[in-house]
């Protein structure tokens, strides 16, 4: 969502004359896009801040604007511990930014742009109004809602995104079309519970959604995050069987294995409902790859709840999970439990979860090793020039080498896996005949 939002503030003040420039020293506006999901994000942002001072002071009319989730909730802590900063706006106000930014270039200092608005439409059209620009790259983003009416208990994001707005089907895929005829492959539809899309306005379901965007030419793949475990459906679990442009892999964060620690978080699921979600998307798709999220040392957590959320990783059998320990962020219920574990339980109970993650990815990705897999090409290797680099349906990095040829950047090649690694996969390009895949033609391309 923050990569979305940070393209959309390029967007909004391209016509004011600013261009991205990969150097801040050259930079006329520094915007920083913030995250408050935990603590330390939160920290990185005010530590990052206090290394601009310098900068500003070396050249007074820079002019830096603090957006996203911090500067929704810290606006007056930002100025006072940074008082060099001169605006800071919230996920709802992006598309205020060339105005905030006009008011900045002409003087006005601390201003603060933290309002909630009451539309989607209000949010993103603005937005998608200058959004004509060449689109380049394979992915693209679609924001499909925004904001959340869960309130786990321990979370920040309905006090800084918002309640819950979803945004009309015929726009999503106005979007998506747009998007498909600049070329792009995959669509990642985003939502922070796209189960619960269109479930307040009437828009029809997520899976209908689901199915509309499958109709639309050229998209080649489709994905979707994040997933809420209590409002995963039936038909959504069914898409997963009938619709072949949606990859086969779900994050779904399940953060605990413990019914009781579920119950305190406010998750609204069991153990049990969710391990047999779990088996009814792999019925529905045997080779769907699950990821999830773990919380570890929730405040009054013990061993036994710990216990179980461990064996709720292997009863799950992840293909991978992402890991963190609970932080108190303001305004989340969770800051008042009782019961705060220490650094060092929390540390070590972190680390018992990423070593069994570790465990279970580098076996599953040992498993595939001479298996073809389907890979649509991003680009080249970061790590290595000479390698090409994409994903799998699953959602897995493969790093692989082909023959020294152009156009594979955006197809759907098969590769041949010869390595798996805890985060990855490595091979080479999988042909019958040894010929490298002809490059797309210009008549292919108007088409």
């Amino acid at each position: 969502m923050n990569v979305y939002d940070s393209e959309a503030m390029a967007r909004v003040l391209a016509p004011m004359g600013y261009e991205l420039t990969a150097h801040k020293k050259n930079a006329d506006c520094l915007l920083l896009n913030t995250c408050a999901i935990r603590a330390k994000a939160e920290q990185k942002v005010f530590s990052y801040l206090g290394r601009l001072t310098g900068l500003k002071g070396n050249n007074p009319d820079l002019l830096i604007g603090v957006g996203g989730c911090v500067a929704q909730q810290e606006a007056k802590k930002i100025f006072d511990r940074a008082p060099h900063v001169d605006f800071v706006f919230g996920p709802h106000a992006i598309n205020r930014l060339p105005e905030i930014v006009a008011q900045a270039e002409q003087g006005k200092r601390h201003a603060a742009a933290t309002e909630f608005l009451d539309s989607f439409e209000e949010i993103t059209q603005p937005l998608l109004d200058k959004a004509d620009q060449e689109q380049s790259g394979v992915s693209a983003f679609v924001t499909i809602m925004s904001g959340c009416d869960n309130y786990c208990t321990y979370c920040v994001v309905p006090h800084v995104r918002g309640r819950e707005m979803s945004r009309a089907s015929q726009a999503i895929l106005a979007e998506v079309e747009s998007l498909a005829a600049k070329g792009v492959k995959e669509i990642t539809l985003l939502g922070q519970n796209v189960n619960s899309y269109g479930n307040k306005e009437g828009f029809g379901s997520f899976a209908e959604l689901l199915g509309l965007v499958h109709e639309v030419e050229g998209v080649e793949r489709i994905r979707f995050t994040t997933s809420h475990p209590k409002d995963l459906s039936q038909e959504l679990i069914q898409a997963f069987a009938e619709l072949p442009k949606l990859c086969k892999h779900i994050h779904l964060p399940v953060q605990s294995g413990s019914n009781r620690i579920l119950k305190k978080m406010n998750r609204g699921y069991t153990r049990e409902d969710y391990l047999g979600k779990v088996c009814a998307l792999r019925e529905a798709c045997p080779e769907i790859r699950l990821t999830t999220d773990i919380i570890a040392g929730f405040p009054s957590e013990t061993e036994e709840d710990f216990q179980d959320t461990m064996d709720l990783i292997r009863q799950a059998d992840y293909d991978s999970l992402f890991a963190f320990m609970y932080s108190d962020r303001p305004l989340a219920p969770a800051v008042k439990f009782p019961g705060k574990l220490s650094e060092e339980v929390k540390g070590r109970r972190l680390a018992q979860v990423l070593e069994v993650s570790e465990e279970i990815a580098r076996a599953k990705h040992a498993a595939m090793i001479g298996s073809k897999q389907q890979v649509l090409v991003e680009g080249r290797s970061v790590q290595n020039p000479e390698q090409w680099r994409g994903r799998t349906g699953g959602h897995v990095t493969v790093n692989f080498l082909a023959p020294a040829c152009g156009g594979l950047v955006g197809k759907q090649v098969d590769v041949l896996i010869e390595n798996g690694y805890s985060n990855s996969l490595s091979g080479k390009l999988w042909t019958e005949d040894g010929d490298c895949p002809k490059p797309p033609t210009e008549e292919s391309h108007a088409a």
